[in-house]
């Protein structure tokens, strides 16, 4: 029996370091899994040695390097087409037109028709100049369609949150374009209310008291050029009466270059609104020999006077021939003559001057109208009310006229002179005293 333990013991004592050795294997093994190795060696028998880094990677890091390696692969399995652009600089996203996109011609059909334009009260404003200007103003900015996305980044990016910006095709907005050099950029605007305008600094502070009036004017290019003559001066407003073209067609706001953003403009007025923007004290002055005064007197003349006698009415020195009757609005539809109209006096006798003669004592109004129709009556019975007068440019006999936006640059200049021939003199009388 003592035999048989002993064999026992002797068997079962190996037994033990076996299983203590298998376990210390295991957690080695794992621990190598853990490790980089050195040389692989695949069943064939192929050794592949690994070169060791150049230092120990954190755990971490490499696994934001693998997941940023991963979102590069997705993106550039994605189509351009599919993915979103956006301006990271300033958080702001932009849309890309499509093929069949229409968004472009359906507003443009909008704001190049003066109905729906005035019942919208959107405009469109064409060129990075012009945009600038009007941002830079106050005007509200709703859609712009551009070619480049260097000409939106040219712009105050504070004015673009909040704004539809689509990216076109450049023969897209050379299609809807008015400009023969297209510059890449179209915006649509809120139409400006000039009691909300930011004007420019200097521009008021050089403001004078003088007012502009247009009256029936429809050339486009000639009222562009008329407000950037009275912002040139420094008119302190610009109205314009019911039968002018809209100050804010494209041909007008080309022709105005940035006008538009340096003056008030009050437009589509009634003449019965028209004295609740006159300051006080404003004398109106009509600049327009085809008034029915004039027209009157001429034929009264006429009938009494020979030809050669006749060389002194009032169309040998102002700035419209006579030949061209007045559209007035109150009486448009009346077959009455000149003559007999002016014989039963209901219409209004206004004192002619020169048009460099004092005319800026007080605060002045000056009435431009039409080429083809002159003034109305309306603004003829506001300049006799108010103590005004009709202002005449001598021209050489025998000469047509002049052009419209030509005569109003000259009075508006002539007052602006008379004004600062006036400052000088009574800075001289001070200095004096």
């Amino acid at each position: 029996m003592a035999v048989l333990g002993e064999c026992v013991c002797w068997a079962t004592r190996p037994l033990l370091p076996v299983v203590r050795t298998w376990e210390l294997d295991a957690r080695r093994w794992v621990r190598a899994l853990r490790r980089s190795p050195v040389k692989v060696v695949f069943p064939s028998g192929q050794v592949v040695e690994r070169k060791p880094g150049p230092g120990k990677q954190p755990r971490k890091a490499a696994a934001e390097a693998s997941l940023r390696e991963q979102r590069l692969k997705q993106s550039r399995q994605v189509s351009p087409s599919q993915t979103p652009s956006t301006w990271e600089e300033s958080g702001l996203r932009y849309d890309k037109a499509f093929p069949g996109d229409k968004r472009l011609s359906s507003v443009m059909t909008v704001v190049k028709s003066r109905p729906f334009r005035e019942k919208q009260g959107k405009i469109l404003l064409e060129g990075r100049r012009l945009i600038a200007d009007a941002l830079k103003a106050g005007a509200v900015p709703k859609v712009f369609f551009f070619s480049r996305l260097e000409y939106i980044k040219e712009l105050p990016i504070e004015k673009l949150k909040g704004v539809s910006l689509i990216k076109v095709k450049f023969e897209d907005i050379k299609d809807w374009s008015d400009l023969v050099t297209p510059q890449g950029i179209m915006g649509i605007f809120a139409k400006p209310d000039h009691v909300r305008m930011t004007y420019p600094e200097i521009q008021l502070r050089h403001a004078l008291p003088i007012l502009l009036i247009c009256d029936n004017l429809r050339d486009p290019g000639n009222l562009g050029t008329i407000l950037r003559s009275a912002a040139g001066v420094g008119c302190s407003k610009v109205l314009l009466t019911k039968g002018c073209v809209d100050a804010w067609e494209p041909k007008v706001l080309r022709a105005g270059m940035g006008a538009h953003f340096q003056v008030p403009i009050i437009n589509n007025l009634d003449w019965e609104a028209v004295p609740n923007y006159l300051p006080t004290d404003t004398r109106v002055y009509v600049a327009d020999n085809c008034g029915l005064y004039t027209q009157a007197q001429a034929q009264a003349q006429a009938q009494a006077q020979a030809q050669i006698q006749m060389s002194n009415k009032a169309s040998d020195y102002g700035w419209v021939c006579d030949r061209r009757p007045l559209k007035f609005h109150e009486y448009e539809e009346e077959e009455e003559n000149l003559e007999s109209a002016a014989n039963k006096g209901w219409l209004p006798e206004l004192e002619v001057q020169s048009y460099d003669s004092d005319w800026t004592e007080a605060p002045a109004a000056v009435v431009i109208g039409g080429e083809s129709s002159g003034v109305s009556l309306e603004s003829l019975q506001l300049a006799e009310s108010t103590g005004g007068g009709r202002l005449l440019i001598p021209i050489v006999p025998g000469v047509d006229s002049l052009n419209s936006a030509m005569a109003a640059s000259i009075l508006l200049f002539e007052g602006k002179r008379q004004l600062r021939v006036r400052a000088e003199h009574l800075s001289r009388d001070r200095s004096y005293h």
